[in-house]
Parts: structure tokens; C-alpha cells; sequence
């Protein structure tokens, strides 16, 4: 790890309060990030978080949004602009699901699924866009996809369709936004060891994949949230300098496997 990677940077994180999120706002803080701002609708959450960053030598700020609703998306990046006077580094991470088949989804749980995971990537992504072009100093924007992403998967529709067109909008921001100095991209991470998943699964069932391993992923264990961190610390320090538009998967090889011939 680079203490200095991130030396005086100025960084938003949605879903800030558990996860992934967390972990990259400490990521951050960490590789020494001057004001690290953290977005999610539970304050409990913002203020342990909060005291972490605040031991680690960065100056947190802790926005309560409630990321569905664009108003709120908004006001969470208007927040952290003003409060700092430039955003460097935003990472938009908030996301929703619920586990549905498709003859069944209701119109509610698409809604909801799609403002959290798609519509917020567009309203954060583009606000903090026009913050940076405002300031004059370039930046990075970066998402959190998923490998749901690349292809299907069961009683999942709403939410594969949003982060595909979350990555698919990134690629686009990358060409427009690429001459006002601002990289965009994804991180896809595969199945990881988050709330979200437990949350999902049931405490059990993780309990279970955790001493076990994860069959399915040819590393044969689930991800880590500090493992996804590291991929947007990367991606959004000068060592990235020539890298736009990707959607980097960390899936430990997961979508790597086509098929096995059966019997070998």
C-alpha cells in the first residue's frame, strides 16, 4: 500500500456506510486522502465509519442521502463540492437488489432497483462531472458495476439491466469528459463477502462460503471488500494515468470460465 498514493485528494463515496464502499473510503483515507466524504441513508453507519477515517488521519464528512431519489443524489455531491471547493476522486457505489423472477417483478422493485443503481450513477456521475469542469483540475469518476454487468443471472433482471448500463454510461462519459482531464470507469467486482450479500444469503449460508469456499469462482473463495478497494485506488491514481472507459472485473476468475467438457 502507498501511504502518499492519494497525498491532500479530496473523495466522495456513496454508500460509504458498509461494504465496499466502506472499505474504499478507508482505502483511501489510508493512502492519504485529505477529506474523504461518505454518502448512505444510515447515519449509524456514517458515524462509525466517520471515526475510522478520523483515526487514519483524514477529515471526514458524512452526508445522510437517500440515494433513490435524484434530488437527494445531487445534493450529496453539491455537499461535498462546497464543503471542500473541489472534488478529486468520486466514487458512486450505492446499490439496491431485490431477488425476484422476472414473471413476478413488481414495477416497484424496478423502480427502486434502477434509481439506486443506474439513476444515481447518472445523476452523481454527471453533477460531480460539472463540479470538476467548474474547478478546472480534472478527475476521476468511478463506479461500482458488477459482473452482472457481462451477463444474466436468475431472478436478478432489474438489477443486471442497471449495471449494464452503468457500465455501458461510463464508457461514454470517458469519450465526452476525457478533454476536461476526467477518467471514468467501472470496477465489476464478482461475488464478494459484503452486508449486501449477507444481507441476500442469510448469515448462515456465508458463514458456510467462508470456511468452505466458494465453489463456483475458480479461486474457490468469495472476494474481499478491501480487495475491490484496491481496485479503485488504483484506477484512480496516476498509475491509471492512460486507462479510460474500462470496466475492470475482480471476480477471481469467474467470468474467465466458459465451460468445462462434462466428465473430465
Amino acid at each position: 500500500m502507498e501511504r502518499e498514493r492519494h497525498a491532500g485528494k479530496v473523495v466522495l463515496v456513496t454508500g460509504g456506510g458498509s461494504g465496499i464502499g466502506r472499505a474504499t473510503a478507508l482505502r483511501f483515507a489510508e493512502e492519504g486522502a485529505e477529506r474523504v466524504y461518505i454518502a448512505d441513508r444510515l447515519e449509524d453507519r456514517l458515524e462509525r465509519v466517520a471515526s475510522d477515517l478520523a483515526k487514519l488521519g483524514a477529515r471526514p464528512g458524512t452526508i445522510r442521502a437517500e440515494l433513490s431519489e435524484i434530488s437527494e443524489c445531487e445534493r450529496a455531491v453539491r455537499e461535498a463540492y462546497e464543503g471542500a471547493g473541489r472534488l478529486d476522486v468520486v466514487v458512486s457505489n450505492a446499490a439496491a437488489w431485490t431477488q425476484e423472477r422476472f414473471l413476478d417483478l413488481r414495477d416497484e422493485s424496478w423502480l427502486r432497483v434502477i434509481s439506486v443503481n443506474l439513476t444515481a450513477s447518472f445523476v452523481v456521475g454527471q453533477r460531480a462531472a460539472r463540479a470538476m469542469v467548474e474547478a478546472g483540475r480534472g478527475g476521476v469518476i468511478l463506479f461500482t458495476a458488477s459482473i452482472s454487468s457481462l451477463g444474466g443471472s436468475p431472478e436478478f433482471s432489474h438489477y443486471n439491466a442497471a449495471k449494464a448500463g452503468t457500465a455501458n454510461l461510463a464508457k461514454t462519459m470517458a469519450l465526452e469528459l476525457v478533454k476536461h482531464g476526467i477518467r471514468v470507469n467501472c470496477v465489476s467486482p464478482g461475488p464478494s463477502d459484503t452486508q449486501q450479500s449477507v444481507d441476500l444469503v442469510g448469515e448462515e449460508l456465508m458463514d458456510t462460503w467462508r470456511r468452505e469456499g466458494f465453489p463456483t469462482v475458480p479461486m474457490g473463495r468469495l472476494g474481499k471488500a478491501e480487495e475491490m478497494a484496491a481496485a479503485f485506488s488504483f484506477l484512480a491514481s496516476d498509475d491509471a494515468a492512460y486507462i479510460t472507459g474500462v470496466n475492470l472485473v475482480v471476480d477471481g476468475g469467474l467470468t474467465a470460465h466458459a465451460y468445462t467438457v462434462p466428465g473430465q
